[in-house]
């Protein structure tokens, strides 16, 4: 009996343990939804500004016609190109539920399997990867996702840099991108979004009596711009699913404290009964013997 309690006991030490454990996950994954949603105003001025840049540049009198809608041009030797590419943003760390599986599963009905030379997939994410790997999916390009808001600029900075490698190669047409973003319902909305063609119609021009002074054509200037949007938006994607990630991850960690509560009464109560157990043991064998203590005496007696 004792050996039981015992065992018991150290399983309720051990599960205090697990729910320190959780609670300062929980912790630490709020604090970093924060921190991104933080970011979001900061990304979304630089967006419009340069959105408002794009506008302007579409009154120039040399932009009555409007560039090719790639902002990152493919190479001009007329290589062939065409292929899709899908950037899906899913998480590094564990501990999310089915966070990346529900991402990478939108990514892939973008992806037109039955012609899988004209598509790609650039996964971002080591559990994305695992996921991939579980469906028997390789992706054509992978990068690690941030840890830090701090390094949301280099990971969009690496992306565009392989952007830009494919389409100078001419292996891309069109890109899209998938990721997810904080919803007030608690689950994390999926979004699907077409980064190129740009789309030019979100910038109705400004015309000004006194244009802006440029030193590029405006084909030029309106390339470099889109593709510094691009960077914008894809920052904002970056920060929205690290948010996203870790209030998966708090809500994870809320599932699991409830489960090591619910284990935790139910050893609670096991050791209670244990223990009732054990101290009746204890009194039964203390009566046997005062009992058996008795009788000897009264037979002693009984000699004497």
């Amino acid at each position: 009996m004792s050996d039981r309690l015992a065992g018991v006991e150290r399983r309720i030490a051990t599960t205090h343990q697990l729910s320190a454990i959780i609670t300062a996950m929980r912790g630490i994954a709020a604090v970093r939804s924060h921190e991104a949603r933080q970011q979001l105003d900061g990304i979304r001025a630089y967006s419009a500004m340069v959105g408002h840049g794009i506008a302007h540049a579409l009154a120039l009198g040399e932009a009555d016609a409007l560039p090719d809608a790639r902002p990152l041009s493919p190479h001009e030797d007329g290589r062939p190109g065409g292929r899709h590419a899908v950037i899906a943003f899913t998480a590094e760390q564990g501990f999310a539920g089915s966070f990346s599986e529900r991402v990478l599963e939108q990514a892939l009905t973008l992806l037109d399997f039955a012609h899988r030379h004209d598509t790609a997939l650039l996964l971002i994410g080591d559990r994305g990867l695992m996921a991939a790997a579980e469906r028997d999916v390789r992706p054509d390009w992978q990068a690690p996702m941030i840890a830090r808001v701090d390094q949301a600029a280099a990971l969009a900075n690496r992306i565009m840099g392989e952007l830009l490698r494919r389409f100078g190669l001419g292996h891309l047409e069109s890109v899209s991108v998938v990721y997810a973003m904080p919803s007030h319902s608690g689950a994390s909305d999926i979004v699907k979004r077409r980064l190129v063609p740009f789309d030019y119609s979100r910038f109705p021009p400004v015309r000004q009596e006194n244009p802006p002074l440029t030193t590029l054509a405006a084909d030029a200037l309106l390339s470099k711009l889109s593709a510094e949007y691009m960077f914008a938006e894809l920052c904002e994607a970056v920060i929205l699913s690290f948010a996203a990630e870790n209030e998966a991850r708090v809500a994870a960690m809320i599932a699991a404290r409830q489960s090591v509560d619910d284990t935790l009464s139910d050893l609670t109560a096991k050791s209670r009964l244990l223990r009732q157990d054990a101290i009746t043991s204890e009194l039964v064998e203390l009566a046997g013997g005062a009992r058996a203590r008795k009788r000897s005496k009264a037979q002693r007696n009984r000699k004497a």
